[in-house]
């Protein structure tokens, strides 16, 4: 039994359909890609897979369970970390616990324990405009991480990063979910990301979108810093971009 099953998805907006016969698993830690050019329905996928929005055919399972069409099941975090600016850091991270019903303090507490595996000490009570970029995603990564789904769907978490940081928020992120076990579904534009990240990609295209190709990556994380520079590595990208 996968963690998270959606099976045959349709998804009609007026008279145009976005996507079409859906069908993709995620296993427990996983980390999987979901690849694509723009327009090929993977926000919308997203949207329905979170249960924002009901498919007009299929169905999504978390643990065997229908979740179709019922959100707060699994966490979302969008491309803008949207942290609350008037708020501490461990104010925007503790909001999920707080919204659960959680009193503020314990929720303060709970959240503060997190703070050095994700990176964060010392940011506290510091305020979102006083953190760099991939410090903002850490802090909405550990914010999504609190909503304690099993799964997090992340839309394009560090397409608004520049190379250095890119990489090296990559580096951690791969820890920090080796550490947390939070299973995965990861949507980019960025080949090299997807290879880099995934036990598994999927590759949307067409109009409407549909799974075109699925790309198991086989090397084993962690892999080695120089990954991107094997000959494995290129034969992934170039298999990819055959697909596409």
């Amino acid at each position: 039994m996968s963690l998270l099953t959606a099976e045959n998805l349709k998804k009609v907006y007026g008279e145009r359909t976005i996507i079409q016969g859906i069908n993709l698993t995620l296993e427990k830690g996983e980390i999987v890609s979901l690849l694509g050019v723009s327009g090929s329905g993977k926000t919308t996928l997203f949207n329905v897979i979170s249960g924002l929005t009901n498919p007009e055919e299929g169905r999504v399972t978390l643990s065997d369970v229908d979740i179709t069409g019922t959100p707060g099941q699994i966490s979302y975090m969008l491309q803008k970390d949207l942290l609350f600016q008037h708020k501490k850091i461990i104010d925007n991270v503790s909001l999920p616990l707080v919204l659960s019903g959680m009193k503020k303090k314990d929720a303060r507490a709970e959240a503060a324990a997190y703070f050095s595996e994700f990176g964060l000490d010392g940011t506290e009570y510091q305020y979102p405009s006083q953190l760099s970029g991939g410090m903002r995603q850490r802090a909405a990564l550990l914010r999504t991480y609190l909503t304690k789904s099993p799964v997090a769907l992340l839309d394009e978490p560090f397409s608004a990063l520049d190379t250095i940081t890119k990489s090296q928020i990559h580096k951690w992120y791969l820890e920090v979910m080796q550490k947390i076990e939070l299973s995965t579904l990861f949507i980019t534009h960025d080949i090299d990301e997807a290879i880099l990240l995934s036990d598994r990609i999927y590759i949307l295209s067409g109009s409407p979108g549909t799974i075109s190709h699925e790309i198991v990556i086989k090397e084993k994380k962690p892999r080695s810093e120089d990954f991107n520079l094997t000959t494995e590595f290129i034969e992934y990208k170039k298999q990819i971009l055959a697909c596409m």
